[in-house]
């Protein structure tokens, strides 16, 4: 399939909705006119990638009535189809897919953007954020196999009291480092860091032995 594969099927699927369209209209790859409406513009590529999406944000200054028009096999559509449809989305643009058999479907019309809110996920960021002590990670870096979060950082403290104390009770713990979710923390070992001896008595596990010291570093 060329670029110029793409322009029969959607000018016509265009004309069947009383357009009046052109081909390469000052640089434009489409432009549509329907009345006294606001024209309708389409960038075409074979490959949907940054340079296209970029190249129809700037026909936004002319209209908004934008659309992006790739084959229906573009690969990105095929790996992250939810992401690229958010991205245009949010971008006020559309997309329109042509299909190897000149099928053309208008996937997402141009609109303005209103993201919806989250407001639990903004009350788990500002609580991971307040809980989190100091700033432990570098932004932008996924190191070995996880990041220091403030549940982390809380069995760290708790594998550090156990390595220094030795097998304790759960109440005591919670107890000594002031922390009331210690029992929890222990209970559902996430890390694999603790072995329950007895029945409310904790050790640091070889596991935890391990790993401890190179998170204490980390946490420096």
């Amino acid at each position: 399939m060329k670029e110029a594969d793409l322009y029969l099927p959607i000018k016509s699927f265009l004309e069947q909705q009383d357009y009046e369209v052109k081909g390469e209209v000052r640089d434009c790859d489409i432009v549509a006119v329907r009345g006294t409406e606001s024209p309708v513009v389409v960038e075409l590529k074979l490959t949907l990638n940054l340079n296209l999406i970029l190249q129809a944000v700037a026909r936004l200054s002319l209209t908004d009535k934008v659309y992006i028009g790739v084959p229906k096999s573009a690969p990105l559509l095929k790996t992250k189809r939810k992401h690229v449809l958010k991205l245009l989305r949010s971008l006020g643009l559309g997309l329109i897919t042509v299909s190897q058999s000149q099928l053309v479907d208008a996937v997402i019309e141009p609109a303005p953007y209103q993201p919806r809110k989250s407001s639990l996920r903004k009350e788990r960021l500002l609580r991971e954020f307040a809980q989190r002590v100091g700033d432990p990670n570098q932004g932008g870096s996924h190191t070995r196999s996880g990041l220091m979060t403030a549940y982390r950082q809380r069995a760290i403290r708790i594998a550090t009291l156990l390595e220094r104390n030795g097998p304790s009770k759960a109440a005591a713990i919670a107890t000594e480092l002031d922390e009331p979710k210690s029992r929890a923390i222990l209970y559902r070992d996430v890390y694999g860091w603790f072995d329950r001896i007895e029945r409310g008595i904790y050790a640091l596990s070889p596991r935890g032995i391990k790993e401890l010291e190179s998170w204490k570093e980390d946490q420096d």
